[in-house]
């Protein structure tokens, strides 16, 4: 059951938003078992998540890969995970830990994943730092971050409450992970399809949860404005302007 609304924060905001779409980015889970399957771990390998949220990348590499274990990391646990563990099949080769990603140190992996957290680091250089921190010399990588598709307008950067240095061009990234050691051999580039339905998810299932008979007038009010300001951000601010891509990176250093 989802906490009050009003009495918590963004994180129970996002976990409704996230009702339908778990995948917490703008991609399609066709994209993301075709991009897990790209890390291709040793066998009896372990892997990683760091700043997992919803476990789903860790999930269905594990559930591609019986002979792998893994461990997710996220400052904030959603509710559910074991459950949704057990709903892969894969409960008792997957570990949750609660702890900030950034500083974390659980060992040396096989494979690090880490979609959507850069903000966790501080950063694109922060991030990839980080991850080497935790990858065994000649692991993969897989890096998921927001770009600009195209210069960002002032209403994209107000929307975003961002700056133009705050995201790099698809270009711009692929050169960072190269001079920090690292060389993309398959990549994913978010269409604007993949963001559409992610945003219509997000804001549609925060304003259907508002909507449902029965709930605290306080409650609905603040999801119901969360939804709306979101989807104005989105619709009026950085729709075709905001892109995310995806990319394996094998350690070359």
């Amino acid at each position: 059951m989802v906490a009050s609304v009003a009495a918590v924060d963004r994180t129970v905001i996002s976990a409704i938003a996230h009702t339908d779409h778990p995948v917490a980015a703008p991609v399609c889970v066709d994209e993301v078992r075709r991009l897990v399957g790209h890390l291709d771990p040793p066998r009896g390998g372990n892997v990683v998540d760091l700043g997992c949220g919803w476990g789903i990348w860790l999930l269905e590499l594990l559930a591609a890969r019986p002979d792998l274990t893994g461990v997710g990391v996220d400052v904030s646990l959603p509710d559910g995970l074991p459950e949704r563990a057990e709903g892969f099949g894969v409960a008792d080769r997957v570990t949750w830990v609660q702890a900030d990603a950034s500083d974390w140190d659980g060992g040396a992996f096989d494979a690090v994943l880490c979609v959507g957290a850069s903000h966790a680091f501080g950063g694109l250089s922060q991030t990839l730092d980080g991850v080497r921190r935790v990858l065994r010399p000649g692991g993969r990588v897989l890096l998921g971050d927001a770009t600009w598709e195209s210069d960002p307008s002032p209403a994209a950067l107000e929307a975003l409450g961002a700056s133009p240095d705050d995201f790099l061009t698809l270009g711009g990234l692929v050169d960072r992970a190269r001079a920090a050691g690292f060389e993309p051999t398959r990549g994913h580039v978010s269409t604007l399809a993949e963001w559409d339905d992610y945003e219509w998810s997000w804001t549609g299932s925060l304003a259907t949860w508002a909507l449902e008979p029965g709930r605290d007038p306080a409650d609905a009010a603040e999801a119901l404005t969360a939804a709306r300001t979101h989807r104005d951000q989105w619709l009026k601010g950085y729709r075709g302007v905001l892109g995310f891509v995806t990319l394996v990176l094998h350690d070359v250093r």
